[in-house]
């Protein structure tokens, strides 16, 4: 019974609908009203955890000299009913939600507290020292490699069983005569793939641009980054079709400098710690209460 008034209390408090409504456009982009029963229970059950979880945080006494400038939460007001197309369609909505502007005023006092008491919390943080940043950098080099770009061309023939010219045996055929006019010389392939190639890039000569891992079917990728620089390609097959490729340049990638990295780094390794002290400070909080 405790329980049950427990949430019917709630269901009544402006800050736990406004919790609510924010749970519900998350969680599913609609409003509670627009939900269905197990859609409710589980942003019902979102928002108390949320709403609990603030309040327990602002009767703290972290919280008790923090103060909130009242143009911060007017400027947090605009912020919202500029997605609005009218005021009245922002009434409208509020009253969906069981709210008006004093509800909707005091629940965003309530969480820009929050975030202010949070932010206060993440500020006791250790500071970052310079062996942390190093061994992080370090250890993760890939974050810090800029990926290997190769200019690129190709041929494509189309495989489509539905027209006489583009059967896989036809188009095979196809780009077997291409293959023979190139006979390895890179310098004909602009003027072999706007003769044969069936792509849009033929106009240009076959030009692909620049080309990193990964943004080529597959088989392609896979044939484009094993040439090397000026290497024509075999006759390749994708989904697509038949290709023949043209590496004309490869960009090898490059590793950051550690001075230019070190920002990111520093900025990084304190939102962990952040993390963590707000995290900390949360479970010794809530074992308190």
């Amino acid at each position: 019974m405790m329980k049950m008034a427990q949430q019917n209390i709630q269901n009544h408090n402006p800050a736990f609908q406004y919790h609510l409504l924010r749970s519900a456009l998350e969680c599913y982009s609609c409003n509670p009203d627009e939900l269905d029963e197990k859609q409710l229970h589980q942003a019902q059950q979102r928002a108390r955890k949320s709403y609990e979880l603030e309040s327990m945080v602002l009767s703290s006494t972290e919280a008790r000299d923090i103060l909130i400038p009242n143009e911060q939460i007017e400027n947090a007001l605009s912020e919202i009913t500029g997605r609005y197309d009218s005021e009245e369609d922002f009434l409208d909505d509020l009253r969906r939600n069981a709210l008006d502007h004093n509800a909707l005023h005091f629940a965003l006092h309530r969480e820009l507290l929050f975030d202010a008491v949070m932010q206060r919390v993440g500020t006791r943080a250790a500071d970052i020292s310079d062996i942390d940043m190093r061994l992080f950098y370090e250890l993760h080099n890939e974050r810090f490699q800029s990926p290997e770009i190769r200019t690129a061309r190709h041929i494509l023939v189309t495989i489509n069983p539905d027209f006489a010219e583009n059967t896989r045996e036809a188009a095979l055929a196809r780009i077997q005569e291409a293959a023979q006019r190139l006979k390895g010389k890179a310098n004909r392939f602009h003027n072999v793939a706007r003769r044969y190639s069936e792509c849009p890039t033929a106009m240009e000569g076959g030009k692909l641009g620049e080309i990193r891992r990964g943004m080529l079917y597959p088989e392609v990728d896979a044939c484009l980054f094993d040439l090397q620089e000026g290497e024509i390609s075999d006759v390749v097959e994708s989904e697509m079709g038949f290709h023949i490729l043209l590496c004309e340049k490869i960009k090898p990638g490059k590793r950051l400098p550690y001075r230019r990295a070190a920002p990111k780094i520093r900025e990084l390794l304190m939102q962990r710690r952040r993390r963590n002290c707000q995290k900390t400070w949360l479970a010794e909080l809530e074992s308190q209460s």
